[in-house]
C-alpha cells in the first residue's frame, strides 16, 4: 500500500456525546491537542463540556437533529477551525458518506479510511472480502429480494437454525431468529422495519445461527505504511437481547493456542487488503466449529478501556497518532504484553427486571473509586438522563491480577457505585457477576438472557 505522510493535528472537534466525548477530550489533553466538543439542547448542562476548549451547540434534542445532523457537525467544524474530527462510537462513527465529507473538508477524520467504512460496513461484502481472504465463517445467503416467498425458498434451501439481519448495521439491531418456515414472514418484517428505522435501508441477509456461542473479538490497530498488530481478544459473550453487558480481557477458558493464531491469521489478512487505523474484529467461538468471522466494526470499540488496563496501551491516543499517518513502530514502541485480567460492566438507567429505559434527574451520581477500578462516564450529580439517546449511565471496569480478583473488584465497586433519581441495571449486572456458570467462566451469548429471565 502507499504510505502518506503524517500531519500535525491542533485541533479536534469531538462529534459525540456522553462517557466517549469525555474519554477522547482526556486523551487530546495529554497530547497537547485542543478539542472543540458539540452538544444537543438536552446535553447543555453535562459537566465534560467543561473540560473542552469550546463547546458549540448543534441543534434540538433528537440525535437527528443534533448528533446524527451532518450539515450541523461539519459546520461546528468550520466555525471552530478544527482540523481533525472524533467521531466516537455510535451516531455518525460508521457512515461512509461523513467520513468523505470530513476529508473533503481538508479535516483529518479520526478513524479507518472511509473506503473501509463503507466495503466492511456492509455485512455482506464483508464477508465476501474476509471469505475471499480464507477467514472461517458459517453459510450466509446473499442480500435477500423483497419477496417473502423468495425468501422462504432461501432459507428452507439453507436449511435452520438461520439469524435473520440488517446487511448495514451493528449493536445486535435487527438480528432475529429463526428455527423454521412459519418464523419466517414476521420475522422478516420485523427485521426490514428495525433496519430501516435504525440505519437507513431494509437489507437482509440469512446466517446459519449457532447455538450458544461465545462472542470474542479481536482488537487491532494499523497504520497507513502497511503494519498491523493486534492487542489481544476480548470476551463479550455476556448480552441481553443481542447487546453486550460485561466484557472482558483474556477470553476465559479458549485455549491460548487457538486465541494467538487466529490474531496472527487476522493480522495477515489486514494487512494484505490495507486496512488502516483501527477496527474490531468480532468472531463466534465454540470448542466444536472454532473461530467463526462474524463481523468487522470500523471504529473505536465501548468496550476498548479493558484492552487499555491489560496492555497499558492507550488506544485512543493510538487512534488520534495513527489517523495522523504516524508508523505503528513509533505508536507502539515497546512489545505489547498481556498483564492480568479486565472485566467491564456497562451500567444504563433501566428498570433492572423489565430493562425499560429510566430517564430523569441524577439527584446523587457517585461512581466508585478504589485499587483496580476505573470508571468512564460524562454525567454528574444534577445532570439529566435524556430519553433521546442511548441510556448507558458509564462504563465500570475492574483490574486485577487474575479473573478472580478483577470480578470481586467489580462486585464490589458497583455495590457502592450510588445512583438515585433514576433506577439502574446495577442489580442484575450484580446478579451475572455472582452467576456460577459466569464464575467458572463457562459463558455463552444466551447466559446474560437465561439470568436476565430470573425473578430479581
Amino acid at each position: 500500500m502507499q504510505s502518506q505522510p503524517s500531519r500535525s493535528i491542533r485541533r479536534i472537534l469531538v462529534a459525540n456525546r456522553g462517557a466517549v466525548a469525555a474519554r477522547v477530550i482526556r486523551t487530546a489533553k495529554v497530547l497537547g491537542i485542543q478539542t472543540v466538543a458539540v452538544y444537543s439542547a438536552a446535553d447543555a448542562q453535562m459537566p465534560y463540556l467543561q473540560a473542552a476548549d469550546a463547546a458549540l451547540c448543534i441543534g434540538g434534542a433528537s440525535a437527528t437533529d443534533s448528533y446524527l445532523n451532518q450539515e450541523a457537525v461539519l459546520s461546528a467544524a468550520r466555525e471552530s477551525d478544527a482540523d481533525a474530527l472524533h467521531p466516537g462510537y455510535g451516531f455518525l462513527s460508521e457512515n461512509a458518506v461523513f467520513a468523505e465529507r470530513v476529508e473533503s473538508e481538508g479535516l483529518c477524520f479520526i478513524g479507518p479510511s472511509p473506503r473501509w467504512i463503507k466495503t466492511l460496513g456492509h455485512k455482506t461484502a464483508a464477508r465476501e472480502l474476509m471469505l475471499a481472504h480464507g477467514m472461517p465463517m458459517t453459510r450466509s445467503s446473499a442480500l435477500l429480494p423483497d419477496d417473502l416467498d423468495e425468501v422462504t425458498r432461501i432459507a428452507c434451501d439453507m436449511g435452520f437454525p438461520l439469524m435473520l439481519k440488517p446487511a448495514n448495521g451493528g449493536g445486535g439491531i435487527g438480528m432475529l431468529p429463526v428455527r423454521a418456515a412459519h418464523e419466517i414472514a414476521v420475522a422478516w418484517r420485523q427485521a426490514q422495519s428495525t433496519s430501516a428505522k435504525a440505519f437507513g435501508t431494509s437489507d437482509l441477509y440469512f446466517e446459519t445461527l449457532i447455538d450458544m456461542p461465545r462472542h470474542v473479538e479481536f482488537q487491532f490497530l494499523a497504520d497507513r505504511h502497511g503494519q498491523v498488530r493486534c492487542l489481544y481478544e476480548r470476551d463479550c459473550s455476556m448480552q441481553r437481547r443481542n447487546q453486550k453487558v460485561i466484557e472482558e480481557t483474556p477470553a476465559p477458558g479458549i485455549p491460548r493456542d487457538a486465541v494467538q493464531a487466529m490474531a496472527r491469521r487476522l493480522e495477515a489478512i489486514l494487512a494484505d487488503i490495507g486496512y488502516d487505523v483501527i477496527g474490531t474484529v468480532e468472531m463466534l467461538y465454540t470448542p466444536v466449529t472454532g473461530f467463526t468471522f462474524l463481523e468487522v466494526n470500523t471504529r473505536l470499540q465501548v468496550e476498548h478501556a479493558v484492552t487499555e488496563e491489560v496492555t497499558g496501551v492507550d488506544i485512543v491516543a493510538a487512534q488520534i497518532r495513527l489517523a495522523a499517518g504516524e508508523p505503528l513502530s513509533a505508536v507502539l514502541s515497546a512489545p505489547v504484553e498481556c498483564r492480568g485480567h479486565a472485566v467491564e460492566a456497562r451500567i444504563y438507567a433501566e428498570d433492572p427486571v423489565r430493562f425499560f429505559p429510566s430517564p430523569g434527574e441524577l439527584a446523587v451520581f457517585e461512581p466508585p473509586v478504589g485499587e483496580g477500578i476505573r470508571v468512564e462516564t460524562g454525567y454528574g450529580s444534577g445532570t439529566r438522563v435524556s430519553s433521546h439517546y442511548d441510556p448507558m449511565l458509564a462504563k465500570v471496569i475492574a483490574h486485577g491480577a487474575d479473573r478472580g480478583t478483577a470480578v470481586a473488584r467489580l462486585a464490589d465497586a458497583l455495590e457502592r457505585f450510588r445512583v438515585e433519581g433514576v433506577k439502574t441495571n446495577i442489580p442484575y449486572v450484580l446478579r451475572v457477576l455472582r452467576d456460577p456458570a459466569f464464575v467458572a467462566g463457562q459463558l455463552h451469548t444466551q447466559l446474560g438472557a437465561a439470568i436476565a429471565s430470573r425473578t430479581l
